[in-house]
């Protein structure tokens, strides 16, 4: 009658999990499920760390000032509209963003090669643009690597959890219902984490393509438009007699 009535005061004892403080801080309780998810959980808490990191490092390089400011073609078209800015100038341009990294490859082209061809001028922004992509797609491909391991992860911790639960099951032995429900909960623990993880990666890892997407279209009008603005300052080769 004593133990029952123990037992009424603390239902805690009964339903939380082994490893879990029935009471105390939720950080507390968070390192008592790691603990308790076992081995595997430790590659998941690697992933969200490396992704909590891209996350941060591609919010911050991936602004509008960083890449393509508003104004920016309009105070490009304003300056040379009379003639071709200095080498001074064309690299403040070039280290103001990636869109003035591409602007100032045509302009470097032309002040180059003063009698360049359309195509030629052309292709000089296509190769500025195709390296100003590539900068901007920096570690996306780690940050979508992270949102489709995860899953497969926590799959994997949680089946290792059911083969070291059912596999301390004595043979001939009866069976704990009570205990093999609580070892069965734990091993979901990864699942759990690994979807938790993955699910703002995958959300992130498509908001950054959209802006990498925007980025480019942005540049390419950017360069369509001041092709013909450069052509104006090109030498034209005098007509064979």
């Amino acid at each position: 009658m004593r133990c029952s009535m123990k037992e009424a005061r603390h239902p805690s004892a009964i339903i939380a999990p082994r490893g879990v403080p029935p009471t105390g801080r939720p950080t507390d309780a968070l390192l008592s499920i790691i603990q308790a998810a076992g081995w595997p959980i430790w590659p998941l808490l690697l992933c969200s760390i490396v992704a909590l990191a891209l996350i941060i490092e591609r919010l911050y390089h991936l602004r509008d000032a960083l890449v393509a400011p508003p104004k920016l073609l309009e105070e490009v078209v304003s300056v040379t509209r009379a003639n071709l800015p200095g080498a001074d100038v064309v690299n403040k341009l070039a280290e103001n963003s990636v869109l003035g990294s591409v602007l100032a490859a045509g302009l470097r082209a032309v002040i180059a090669d003063p009698r360049i061809a359309e195509p030629g001028l052309r292709q000089a922004f296509e190769n500025a643009g195709r390296k100003a992509v590539h900068r901007l797609e920096r570690y996306l491909n780690t940050l979508g690597t992270i949102a489709a391991a995860a899953p497969l992860l926590g799959l994997f911790g949680t089946v290792v959890g059911m083969i070291e639960i059912f596999g301390s099951q004595a043979p001939g032995t009866g069976n704990n219902p009570q205990m093999l429900a609580h070892g069965i909960s734990v091993a979901l623990y990864n699942t759990a984490f690994g979807l938790v993880i993955a699910i703002p990666a995958l959300m992130f890892y498509r908001y950054f393509r959209g802006k990498v997407d925007e980025f480019q279209l942005t540049m390419e009008l950017a360069a369509e438009r001041l092709v013909p603005h450069l052509m104006r300052f090109v030498v034209r080769a005098a007509p064979a007699a």
